[in-house]
């Protein structure tokens, strides 16, 4: 069994979220939205397995399966970043990256 590790902070992940909206490019922000809904699942898992009347094995199933799909997305979030060059201190997106907001909007 994989243990459950948050490698990135929730504020890390909005920073990736929020620079995808504003520099028009979403696919690293939509992968740190997965991760932040993996975490949601996972916490709610956790609530049920505290409700005696709920059934135990049914979400420790699907909280296991979680702590997978969630690891297996840090890990692509991180590969993400890396090849585009992110900052990997401030979690700024690359300049060129960035240019693509300037190009949209000039096409307008």
């Amino acid at each position: 069994m994989i243990n459950y590790e948050e490698r990135f902070t929730d504020a890390e992940l909005e920073l990736i979220v929020e620079a995808g909206l504003i520099y028009m490019c979403a696919c690293p922000g939509q992968v740190a939205d997965a991760v932040r809904k993996l975490r949601e699942l996972h916490r709610y898992q956790l609530n049920c397995l505290t409700d005696p009347e709920n059934d135990s094995v049914v979400h420790r199933t699907i909280a296991a399966s979680t702590v997978l799909a969630h690891a297996q997305m840090q890990d692509c979030l991180d590969e993400v970043l890396t090849l585009e060059g992110w900052d990997r201190n401030t979690l700024e997106m690359p300049p060129g990256l960035r240019c693509r907001q300037a190009k949209a909007m000039l096409k307008d």
